[in-house]
């Protein structure tokens, strides 16, 4: 198999492709061993500096893991999800199943916390009033994956309290319980941050671990507002999709 040493796009990144692409088609499954670099750079026709590129470049990716003295690996597999829009809000546990995953979820945090300046806007509050903050952590497949930090007005939400939040879906339970639908979201944005102690020991990830993190304001289909998100990710584990 030989890499097209005419074009523009570096070999190493044409050699990444085709490894990423035989793991998405599932050639190469979650815990598979690949092929040693010699014999990469035998099949490829490159050198073996292009092949440790490559390879090096899909563990920082997380699609590869290197084994002292046993070789590289299919690492765990990514969540595929779709840059949300205004009408397609997804739960985790759709999502995983989506994928063919797992879903757990543990409640770390349920307080009153005063509302900030940005969520006194959208949901229409008042100086000095408060919100019923939940903290969960989603595991797929029993890893941490996603921190999800929710913050709901006290007296539309206050029945959240007595609800049982880690056996069923949240956005389940809102939409065939009690008839409130986060359909929508009015802004969504979606940056790199490293992690900070707290949220790598939550995530089981190092400190400093780039983290996407992901700003949303849920609406319900008329347009009024519901609450606001704020979900930290662990960037290895994800792919948007737009």
């Amino acid at each position: 198999m030989k890499l097209n040493e005419s074009s523009l796009k570096p070999l190493y990144q044409q050699l990444m492709e085709d490894i990423k692409g035989a793991i998405e088609e599932g050639k190469y499954k979650y815990g598979d061993k690949i092929p040693s670099e010699p014999e990469l750079s035998e099949q490829y026709c490159v050198s073996r500096i292009t092949v440790r590129r490559a390879v090096d470049e899909l563990c920082t990716e997380g699609y590869l893991v290197k084994r002292q003295g046993k070789g590289t690996y299919v690492d765990r597999p990514k969540l595929h999800r779709k840059i949300e829009h205004a009408d397609d809000t997804m739960s985790f546990s759709d999502l995983c199943e989506q994928n063919g995953m797992t879903h757990s979820v543990r409640v770390t945090a349920l307080q009153l916390v005063p509302a900030r300046q940005d969520e006194i806007r959208f949901l229409g509050l008042k100086q000095g009033d408060n919100l019923l903050y939940i903290q969960r952590v989603h595991f797929a497949d029993g890893e941490p994956v996603q921190i999800e930090n929710n913050f709901y007005p006290v007296n539309q939400f206050h029945f959240l309290e007595h609800e049982d939040l880690e056996g069923q879906s949240l956005f389940h339970m809102l939409r065939e319980k009690y008839q409130i639908d986060p359909c929508n979201t009015k802004k969504t944005t979606l940056e790199i941050v490293r992690a900070s102690q707290s949220l790598a020991s939550l995530l089981k990830v190092p400190l400093g671990e780039p983290l996407f993190y992901m700003n949303a304001y849920f609406t319900a289909k008329d347009g009024s507002p519901l609450f606001v998100g704020r979900q930290y990710i662990v960037g290895n584990r994800y792919v948007f999709l737009i």
